[in-house]
């Protein structure tokens, strides 16, 4: 009787234990950007303008590299094609944190205060029919650990997940949130 009683109990706190990180994350940002970046010079202080490029290879030793920003795409290139990708879906944007102010970046795309750390996985067409999910991660100042910097995608079979990680002094495989 105990056991039913506790049983009863338990279960309807384990529901709302699950659903309250739902509401929470989804309760937060109104707007999220994302953009692939130019870091000019490669490092700090930049400046940080959309449009730059970021990299992810297959296991067969084939890389597809991607430009893109906001929600609407950008285009791919790999060594068997090129083209355009477009944005079909949020999947899902999971906030880390803010960025911490320092190191500090001349940021020619948004807001300082608005730069976040997380992830988005999104769902893309291809130009070639191909469909894919792309996966931006962003790992910038005082981001916590676990989080890539870069790009991941599928491309129709294809897994480009062997993120190219950035390299000082080098304008690639860079990315940036900004929430509000």
């Amino acid at each position: 009787m105990q056991t039913k009683r506790l049983l009863w109990l338990g279960v309807p706190v384990l529901v709302v234990a699950a659903l309250l990180p739902m509401s929470v994350s989804a309760g937060g940002a109104k707007h999220v950007r994302w953009d692939i970046i130019h870091l000019v010079g490669g490092a700090p202080p930049g400046p940080v303008t959309a449009g730059g490029m970021a990299s992810a290879s297959a296991p067969d030793g084939d890389t597809i590299t991607l430009t893109g920003s906001v929600t609407g795409g950008g285009t791919w290139q790999t060594s068997s094609g090129s083209g355009t990708y477009r944005v079909t879906e949020l999947v899902s944007f999971v906030f880390a944190n803010f960025q911490s102010a320092t190191p500090v970046l001349d940021d020619m795309i948004g807001d300082t205060n608005e730069r976040a750390n997380g992830t988005a996985v999104l769902r893309v067409q291809f130009s070639d029919g191909q469909s894919g999910v792309l996966t931006v991660g962003c790992h910038g100042p005082g981001a916590p650990p676990g989080i890539f910097e870069g790009i991941a995608t599928t491309k129709g079979y294809k897994t480009y997940y062997a993120v190219h990680d950035p390299v000082g002094g080098v304008d690639a495989n860079r990315t940036i949130f900004h929430v509000h």
